[in-house]
């Protein structure tokens, strides 16, 4: 009995089998000629090339936003310099050394003062 049982093991056991070789297509008279294998593999190509241009839009916005950012960055470092200067400014115009300057720049004469008006010394 011992025997028959492994006789027939080995007849099913999928390790003892030959593997039988794989037969080619007979060439189709007539049929379609349609290479399905390439069509697979050029739509394939295809949606690929669809994804990554997908990607290139979304790339490129975030190129254009570091670029801005950076020049928004150096134009508020520039404003900043600015207000800063004004605002020295301001500081300085209580002054009355500074507002006693800008007066005499603009024509005007101090309390007390005689103002004398010189003409002909200009082309």
């Amino acid at each position: 009995m011992a025997a028959r049982a492994r006789a027939s093991q080995r007849k099913s056991s999928p390790a003892r089998r030959r593997p039988t070789a794989r037969r080619k297509p007979a060439p189709r008279r007539g049929g379609s000629r349609i290479r399905w294998d390439r069509v697979g593999r050029i739509a394939l190509t295809l949606v690929l090339a669809a994804v990554l241009y997908s990607y290139l839009h979304p790339a490129m916005d975030l190129v254009k936003t570091y670029t801005a950012t950076t020049a928004a960055k150096a134009k508020f470092h520039e404003l900043l310099r600015e207000n800063k200067r004004l605002h020295r400014g301001i500081q300085n115009a209580d002054d009355p050394i500074a507002i006693s300057r800008k007066a005499r720049a603009q024509g005007m004469v101090a309390e007390g003062e005689t103002p004398i008006v010189v003409r002909g010394l200009g082309g």
